[in-house]
């Protein structure tokens, strides 16, 4: 439902419950940012001094350009496209940490976790769009500002960059993993070497391709790379399956032992899956799955793209991408749980090189997995940078010697998590109670609560969000609390057994 071109004022972004359009009329010659009231300003207007700061989006189509396009053009991604895009966005890394998030809670409860974790997170893309179209804005930490003021605008921006670093430090921890098996696979008796060391490598890979690519002021053609990923990872998947029929079990006895710790004596019942399991371990699983599926900084961009859109059409992208992440999240999970059950790591693809020392398919996969993320790693950097410049110096002209600084700064952060923090576990479990906490429950909740006025406290919907914005804040801190007290049982049980790792 579109106002013709020649209609002064539009009632309300949401024009109605299903099929609402975006808040600008489909003219293309209108020359000034029109906000929800149907009024109409120039691009500089002091209503939206810092929008071209907040509209550099976190897609590198948006991020590339120095000035907000104000003038309404209409979306020309079609459906289809718009939902590879958004799997592209919620697909990564995340892939490989379900399998040792299923052998930690069984399959009966990974599923149940991952069904409530998608479905939560459809919900929090549903509230985020009845935010946008009442709010008046499509950019994330534009909401923010109009719902709490500065606070709300650091409190989207800070989120978003902690889960951009924490996707980097993911990333590169596939590098610290697998490229030292790669090479050992092309270099004979090359064991102890410094070219096999995981940390030294990080480090080269940083210094010699992502540091480059980094540089570049403008990355949209990078962007064709997430589609890469995202055949890298059903390619991964596939493979997953496959190797499962292959792979006997119980596995040899040296790699339960150097795995588990577990004696011959356990190996009958090693192999058998187990539906409910609780440990210590168990704690990671949702932060694990909730780092999995945020996607939620893409979501407003996407839309502002999609043609015809409204946001019934925009929520039918997110069901059909979430569908199928689920699918895929669930079959890596299930097949990497039942080729190795207890001894899976907390990367999957790392586990194999227990059991393989050469084999081609699962090289390919290793090659195809580290191109894509170590040319992600840019994309992702790109974002943070932008944000860190438009908090200090938004006002400034741009410098080379500032952005050169500032990626060097960032890159160089993520290099010393990555070293010194001992698993890509504790990445995903830290990302995920916080920062994917923040960006699935907590923030679309508590915007819609304050933005969408239209509705009373006391509505369905409203109850539902406050419920949402609990379920948030318990999952946020309850998770923290278990993950920090697993650490410090693990760093006391360390120095008890004087290895002091």
């Amino acid at each position: 439902m579109s106002k013709t071109p020649g209609q002064p004022e539009m009632s309300r972004f949401n024009i109605s419950p299903d099929e609402d359009s975006s808040c600008s009329s489909n003219s293309n010659d209108y020359q000034g940012y029109q906000d929800c009231t149907g009024k109409k300003g120039p691009i500089g207007s002091s209503q939206y001094a810092d929008m071209d700061a907040e509209n550099q989006n976190f897609l590198p189509h948006y991020a590339a350009k120095k000035k907000y396009e104000a003038e309404y053009h209409p979306g020309t991604a079609s459906f289809g496209m718009s939902v590879f895009n958004l799997g592209n966005a919620i697909m990564g890394s995340g892939i490989l940490g379900l399998s040792y998030a299923m052998a930690n809670t069984g399959i009966a409860l990974f599923v149940i976790l991952l069904v409530a974790v998608s479905i939560f997170s459809l919900y929090s893309v549903h509230l985020l769009l009845k935010t946008a179209n009442e709010g008046g804005s499509l950019v994330y930490e534009q909401l923010g500002y109009k719902a709490f003021g500065m606070p709300g605008k650091l409190a989207a921006s800070c989120s978003i960059t902690m889960q951009n670093i924490g996707a980097m430090s993911s990333y590169l921890y596939i590098v610290k993993y697998e490229l030292p098996i790669v090479i050992k696979a092309f270099v004979e008796n090359s064991d102890g070497m410094w070219y096999t060391n995981g940390d030294y490598l990080v480090m080269l890979v940083s210094l010699i391709i992502i540091l480059p690519l980094s540089l570049l002021k403008n990355l949209g053609y990078l962007g064709y790379t997430s589609g890469f990923s995202l055949l890298c990872m059903v390619f991964f998947v596939i493979v997953v399956i496959y190797k499962t029929f292959q792979i006997p079990c119980p596995l040899p006895n040296d790699i339960i032992n150097m795995t588990l710790n577990h004696t011959v004596a356990h190996n009958s019942s090693v192999c058998t899956p187990k539906y409910f399991v609780f440990n210590s371990q168990t704690v990671y699983a949702v932060p694990i799955l909730t780092f999995a599926f945020v996607c939620h900084p893409a979501i407003l961009p996407m839309y502002e793209e999609l043609k015809d859109r409204s946001r019934k059409k925009m929520q039918g992208v997110a069901n059909v991408s979430f569908l199928a992440m689920f699918i895929m999240y669930l079959l890596a999970a299930l097949f990497g749980y039942l080729t190795f059950n207890d001894a899976v790591e907390s990367e999957l693809l790392h586990t194999y090189s227990k059991v393989y020392k050469f084999d081609v398919v699962l090289l390919i996969v290793r090659l195809a997995v580290l191109t894509a993320v170590t040319l992600t790693v840019p994309v992702v950097l790109f974002p943070i940078r932008t944000s860190v410049n438009q908090l200090l110096c938004a006002s400034k002209e741009f410098s080379w010697i500032r952005h050169t600084i500032i990626t060097v700064i960032l890159l160089a952060c993520v290099n010393v998590l990555v070293i010194f923090v001992p698993t890509i576990r504790d990445i995903f479990g830290f990302i995920g109670a916080s920062a994917a906490a923040m960006l699935i429950f907590i923030l679309p909740s508590a915007f819609y609560i304050k933005l969408v006025k239209k509705e009373p406290m006391m509505s369905v919907q409203k109850i539902g969000a406050c419920v949402f914005l609990a379920s948030g804040f318990l999952v946020m801190f309850g998770s923290m609390t278990l993950i920090v007290l697993d650490w410090i049982h693990n760093a006391g049980a360390s120095e008890a057994h004087g290895d002091g790792h």
